[in-house]
């Protein structure tokens, strides 16, 4: 019997219910994961999970928003309550924001962009490194 790369171990993928982070997720539990779906886009969320299931493995679904703190902790907290451990993390969340020039691009578009795809990352290591 062939040993999966990633057999058992706990790995958070932010981002997961689309595109790169979904296609990540599922990577990892081919490999045999225990994987945390972390993403805003619940009902997507939620079929990456389904996804995994069919895999065979074991996922479960958390609504984060990488710019908020609290999310970022709670993530976490339920990776490690569920799973036990947490032995690799994919901080893939990111958004491309509204294509302007830069005089005409509202500073709100700019802290979105900056707080997802910087703050965001910077958050999700604070809390998985600990």
């Amino acid at each position: 019997m062939e040993t999966k790369r990633f057999e058992n171990r706990a790995v958070i993928v932010t981002g997961a219910s689309l595109g790169i982070g979904r296609a990540t997720a599922l990577a990892f539990a081919r490999e045999g994961a225990r994987v945390v779906v972390a993403d805003i886009q619940h009902d997507e969320g939620e079929n990456t999970i389904r996804m995994i299931r069919e895999l065979g493995s074991k996922a479960i679904y958390v609504k984060t928003d990488v710019s908020r703190e609290t999310d970022v902790q709670y993530l976490v907290r339920k990776a490690v309550g569920e799973y036990g451990r947490l032995d690799c993390a994919v901080n893939n969340a990111g958004i491309g924001g509204k294509p302007a020039p830069i005089g005409e691009m509202p500073r709100e578009d700019w802290d979105r962009v900056i707080g997802i795809n910087l703050t965001g990352v910077f958050l999700c290591m604070t809390y998985e490194v600990v």
